[in-house]
């Protein structure tokens, strides 16, 4: 008879209840996303309960996991470390779920013969390494060459995007990744790249821009371009008919004294354009509005004015033409002005925006994305984040891999070779990491619809015999050379998801009591 030692409202799960817990929600977990897995993947379509005009179509493992509140524990493993994955990362956050799932589905297997779990984790973390050395022995570098790297990282680019919803347009949208990440010299700062989406139009219809867009229009009776732009970025109040005294009221006995009031503030204004003057500055942009008569002063004075340029638009701004956002006026001499080549007013479809030319951060640029309706249009700048992230990470560290399912059946193959030298249970446990691993092609061959275990063991042969480069070629079903084929993927991306995949699932492992409690309240605090 088991001894009741909680207080009520607090459930236990012990032991073998426990780890089935774990598992299942885990394994629910990774048989959700799995469909969206590969370039024949579905998408799924996330709707609101509570708010029903509010969807979104995605296949993006992160955002899935992300928009679906679990009730169970051990999904909540997962959700993070698809998360950690897209921070890091950026992409492969499907593969991360699915290879921690069937890590977890085999280790269930493993636990059903008797199999301690700290056994299992034993094992896992030896194949783990002889996994991470295989993919890294089977990696190749080409950082030090220009050519080969910009077509390592344009296979890269199109692989990423094959998955997704650009895939249609994906040597387009490639080329167009590759370009804004090359131009960040190396930097991981995605924030030079602005993405600016418009509604219609279609997805081919989209386009990189060299310099910066911010959706805004110059000041009434200002020239509509202005070259050799010297900018003074601003948050500061330019409203001249609130009087800032706080919080005073003003009672006046006669109009009069109300247009000297007016009046003195129509001076206190015009000293501070007089100020902003001083900067020697061509165009003056501001966080908050400017009002009528200051934008007339700016006028006259043959300064361009730009107003309400949000908070994204003023940082990013100030980033991009190197200078500062500046609030006091007093010392023009410390103050940093931002610079550019020319600013001039362009249409995009049939709004007005702002284009700067020739920033002094050369890499920055804008991404013009348009198509026909809201979700495609948030599903497209999905994927090409993911897609810019995962190509400025390999900027940083230049190794690649092979896809289609090649580089997890070479950990696979060295995994298997790890097994002899094992004796006793550990040795299962390796097997079974291994077979999680084939999980992943055989996954890929499931959603194309082909006949995966006829694929996959022919895959797996093929790579056993030594051709390390082949790889499932999902557009006619067959095996194919994926170096040949350009199907390349970041090495730090596979090495992620693998390190993340088995770390996840050694949590899980561990777990042998889930204990729920309601927080504490008031009468239970003793």
């Amino acid at each position: 008879m088991s001894v009741n030692i909680f207080k009520d409202q607090v459930e236990e799960d012990r032991g073998e209840n426990a780890r089935m817990s774990a598992f299942l929600g885990a394994i629910a977990v990774g048989d959700l996303v799995k469909s969206t897995l590969g370039p024949k993947g579905m998408d799924k379509l996330l709707q609101s309960a509570s708010n029903p005009d509010h969807a979104i179509v995605t296949n993006d493992g992160a955002t899935i996991l992300k928009s679906i509140p679990f009730d169970n524990p051990a999904a909540k493993v997962l959700v993070n470390i698809s998360k950690v994955q897209d921070d890091e990362v950026g992409d492969g956050t499907t593969s991360v779920t699915v290879l921690s799932a069937e890590l977890l589905r085999e280790s269930e297997k493993l636990i059903d013969q008797n199999i301690h779990p700290q056994t299992i984790i034993e094992g896992f973390r030896i194949a783990r390494r002889h996994a991470i050395d295989a993919l890294d022995q089977n990696a190749s570098n080409h950082g030090d060459d220009p050519v080969k790297f910009k077509s390592d990282l344009l296979n890269i680019a199109k692989t990423t995007l094959s998955s997704k919803i650009l895939s249609q347009d994906k040597e387009k949208f490639a080329n167009l990744a590759v370009d804004a990440i090359l131009r960040l010299k190396g930097s991981t700062n995605l924030n030079n790249i602005q993405i600016i989406k418009k509604v219609g139009g279609k997805l081919s219809d989209s386009y990189l821009d060299q310099g910066f867009i911010l959706e805004k229009k110059f000041g009434i009776g200002q020239p509509k371009k202005v070259e050799n732009a010297r900018i003074l970025i601003a948050n500061t109040s330019m409203d001249t008919d609130k009087v800032k005294i706080f919080g005073a009221k003003f009672k006046v006995d006669s109009t009069s004294k109300l247009a000297e009031l007016e009046k003195a503030e129509k001076l206190k204004m015009k000293n501070k354009v007089d100020k902003i003057r001083k900067f020697d500055i061509n165009v003056f942009i501001n966080r908050q509005l400017i009002y009528d008569y200051p934008e007339q002063l700016f006028t006259d004075a043959k300064i361009n004015s730009i107003e309400h340029a949000d908070f994204d638009g003023v940082e990013r701004l100030a980033l991009v033409t190197g200078g500062e956002v500046v609030s006091t006026f007093d010392n023009p001499e410390n103050v940093k002005i931002g610079h550019c080549d020319s600013i001039e007013e362009i249409l995009i479809g049939e709004e007005t925006f702002l284009k700067f030319s020739g920033v002094a951060a050369g890499e920055a640029c804008t991404v013009v994305l348009r198509g026909a309706t809201e979700h495609v249009l948030d599903e497209a700048d999905r994927s090409l984040h993911d897609a810019l992230s995962v190509l400025s990470q390999t900027t940083r560290d230049t190794k690649t891999v092979l896809g289609g399912g090649c580089a997890e059946m070479i950990m696979a193959k060295a995994v298997d070779q790890a097994v002899a030298n094992e004796t006793g249970k550990k040795a299962l446990a390796i097997e079974a990491y291994s077979r999680a691993l084939r999980q992943l092609p055989t996954i890929l061959a499931d959603n194309a619809g082909y006949d995966s275990s006829d694929l996959v063991t022919k895959l797996r042969s093929v790579i056993y015999n030594g051709m390390s480069t082949s790889g499932l070629n999902l557009n006619n079903g067959t095996v194919d050379d994926m170096r040949y084929l350009g199907v390349v993927e970041s090495y730090k991306l596979k090495k992620a998801v693998v390190n993340s995949a088995t770390e996840a699932a050694e949590v899980l492992l561990r777990v042998d009591n889930i204990i729920r409690a309601k927080p504490r309240t008031a009468d239970r605090n003793h």
